[in-house]
This record gives C-alpha cells, sequence and structure tokens, in this order.
C-alpha cells in the first residue's frame, strides 16, 4: 500500500537508523557499509544530499543518497544506494526519498545524475539508457543497468567514462 511520504535531509542522529536500513536491506556487510564510506570521503560526499522518507514519528524508514562522481571531466551526481527498512519496501518510500534527493540536488544546482541499478524502477524518475548519452564504466554491466538524467534541460548529458568515489570500488 502506498501513501504520501515525509522527506528531510539526513541529520547526525539519523546516522545509526541509516545505517541499519542499509544493512536490512543490503545483502553483504561490504554493501552496507558503503553509505559509511562515502560519508568518510570528503570528495564523495556532498552535505545536504542524503535525504530520508520518514514515518509518522519522524523515523526514517527510507533513505536516497547522491553523491560526487564525474563523467569524464565533469562534474555529475550518483544516485548510490537507495534503501527501505524490508517491512516499508513497496510502500513508496524509497521513490519519496529519490524524488527528495533530486529535488536537493536540484536545488543546489548539480546537472546530472547517473545509476547503476534495476532498469525496472528509475525510469520513473527519468532516467534513460546512459550508452544512449556516450556514457559509460570502465567494468562491464547490462547496458540497461546503467542510466543518466540531466537535471537542467539547458545543459545536455556529456558523454564520457563515469568516474565513481572511490569507495565504489570501480
Amino acid at each position: 500500500m502506498s501513501r504520501t511520504w515525509n522527506t528531510r535531509a539526513e541529520t547526525g542522529a539519523d546516522i545509526p537508523v541509516v545505517r541499519d536500513i542499509v544493512a536490512a536491506a543490503f545483502p553483504t556487510p561490504e554493501e552496507a557499509a558503503l553509505v559509511d564510506a562515502l560519508r568518510a570521503d570528503p570528495g564523495a560526499w556532498i552535505e545536504g544530499l542524503s535525504l530520508v522518507a520518514v514515518d509518522d514519528s519522524d523515523r526514517p524508514v527510507g533513505h536516497a543518497l547522491l553523491t560526487r562522481c564525474h563523467i569524464g571531466d565533469r562534474p555529475a551526481l550518483c544516485l548510490a544506494p537507495v534503501a527501505v527498512r524490508p517491512e516499508r519496501q513497496r510502500g513508496g518510500a524509497g521513490t519519496a526519498a529519490v524524488r527528495a534527493a533530486l529535488d536537493a540536488a536540484g536545488r543546489l544546482g548539480e546537472r546530472h545524475v547517473v545509476v547503476l541499478g534495476h532498469p525496472e524502477y528509475y525510469p520513473r524518475f527519468g532516467f534513460t539508457r546512459a550508452s544512449a548519452h556516450g556514457i559509460g564504466l570502465t567494468v562491464d554491466v547490462p547496458d540497461e543497468a546503467l542510466m543518466a538524467l540531466t537535471l537542467d534541460a539547458a545543459h545536455p548529458l556529456p558523454a564520457g567514462t563515469v568516474r565513481y568515489a572511490a569507495p565504489f570500488g570501480i
């Protein structure tokens, strides 16, 4: 059952709850530790681009994170882990967190976002196949899994290879 979720920027008090959300949503400890690793990387972390969807008591139940990456030599954002507590999945909390993160990025003047993820989920936000724009990776992934989005139609997506922050390991 989908509902309307309130969203807000992550606060310091949310960090342990976000850790729990990510650990519950991802199958390996390495994946679960990614948000903390990105938070510790000053080249990757952008204040205000870690967003949470909260329940009626203001407790985070969903999380979306945008971090710095580059497409060729142009700065862009990477939509990094999107995670929702298992008991809240398929209820719109993840969608709300992603939309809030993209809106926050637009307000900060960010122009481009890439995501490596499920091709049936991200087109709802406007993401299209990155390869159609000349965007690729240094590792092989299914073509439909790497997607890109421009937040500013006046600045089309640049072509090039995506360079992620070091914690991603690619």
